[in-house]
């Protein structure tokens, strides 16, 4: 029997401070341009399954009971008590957030005090360069107010991410563009977009990622599956090989986040690369019931000091339990399997539960 330890969330967001009917709840179960199929709802998806199947006991109800029933009881405990309890239920003990997303989410703080946790923050590159432009008035004053806003939330903040690859794709150029390149994109594109426009351009991307690894924080680059509208082809962490091979040696830790469905793509560069690293978080969450068979293939490829937990979550607390709970159950079936038919040892699988869950997090990010 694998003892599963407490777990170190090493990607998620903040959670809706708002109540949510049957529509809005089902919405954040799965991200699609539009609605489901005739007679079905989004909880007709293997994470929807998932969260019928772990969340209703944590409020007292029996797993696999209707969303109808599930929402009612959400409603009758409150926002804030529901989600008290589904984030205690997790077994996070850390949560590394991503504060980067529109819309009425908690902050860390907020997240660790319902969670009964920890809490340290991430910074997304792309909204940091669009607050900066919506603040600078020339290219020049842009350019250093961009270098300076990323030196300072190095100081305070545990990673940077990038959605480089959702807002253009991952086949960028992996060489630092040079500084006449910079100030010209940076003036097309100041003097075409509207206040908080987002920022798309390949140069400017390029330049962010850079100034990034120069601070020396880890760097999570997003690819797989992402939001509506973006192009799947585009994201296959390959893409990124000669980025990583660019970095290598400069003393910058690059984290390969959800790769679904590439999560082999991903193992295999983390395996390749000493400072490349595999998330093993939002597969799961997608693939649900399939979760064991994902989590296994990762397990081929990457070396086991070179993979992280994550849940993914936004806006639901219940994305937070689907994702520890999901984690666990496919982690001890895993390596519960490779115990029982004597490939492995009970003490190495532990030791190996333990690097995935937290060890291996708190290594990469510091956290003590």
């Amino acid at each position: 029997m694998i003892e599963m330890p407490s777990l170190v969330d090493q990607y998620c967001h903040g959670v809706l401070r708002t109540e949510l009917g049957l529509g809005t709840f089902e919405a954040q179960l799965a991200r699609t341009e539009g609605p489901p199929a005739a007679g079905t709802t989004l909880f007709d998806t293997q994470t929807g399954f998932a969260v019928r199947r772990w969340c209703p006991p944590i409020l007292g109800l029996e797993p696999h009971c209707p969303p109808a029933r599930y929402l009612a009881r959400r409603r009758e405990l409150g926002v804030l008590e529901a989600g008290r309890r589904l984030l205690r239920g997790s077994g996070i003990t850390t949560y590394l957030v991503d504060t980067g997303l529109p819309g009425d989410l908690t902050s860390p703080a907020e997240l660790a005090c319902a969670g009964a946790a920890q809490a340290r923050e991430i910074v997304r590159l792309e909204l940091l360069a669009e607050q900066v432009a919506d603040t600078s008035g020339t290219v020049e004053s842009f350019l250093a107010n961009l270098a300076e806003s990323v030196h300072g939330a190095a100081s305070s903040a545990v990673a940077f991410t990038s959605v480089a690859g959702l807002r253009h794709g991952l086949a960028l150029a992996p060489e630092p563009p040079e500084p006449g390149e910079v100030r010209g994109a940076a003036g097309r594109w100041l003097a075409g977009r509207r206040v908080g426009g987002a920022l798309t351009d390949a140069v400017l991307l390029r330049h962010l990622l850079w100034i990034a690894v120069a601070s020396g924080l880890p760097l999570q680059l997003h690819a797989g599956l992402g939001e509506p509208g973006s192009r799947i082809d585009r994201t296959d962490p390959v893409l990124l090989t000669d980025f990583v091979r660019a970095t290598a040696g400069l003393g910058t830790d690059l984290i390969l986040l959800h790769g679904y469905p590439y999560h082999r793509h991903a193992a295999h560069l983390a395996g390749v690369f000493p400072h490349v690293y595999a998330d093993s978080g939002a597969a799961l969450v997608r693939t649900g019931a399939r979760a064991a068979t994902v989590l296994a293939e990762i397990l081929e490829l990457a070396p086991f000091g070179k993979i992280l937990f994550s849940t993914g979550a936004q806006s639901l607390p219940e994305l937070h339990v689907v994702g520890a709970r999901l984690f666990r159950e496919a982690l001890g079936r895993v390596l519960g399997t490779f115990v029982a038919e004597g490939a492995w040892s009970l003490e190495d699988a532990q030791r190996v539960a333990r690097l995935i869950a937290a060890d291996n997090a708190r290594r990469v990010y510091g956290l003590g």
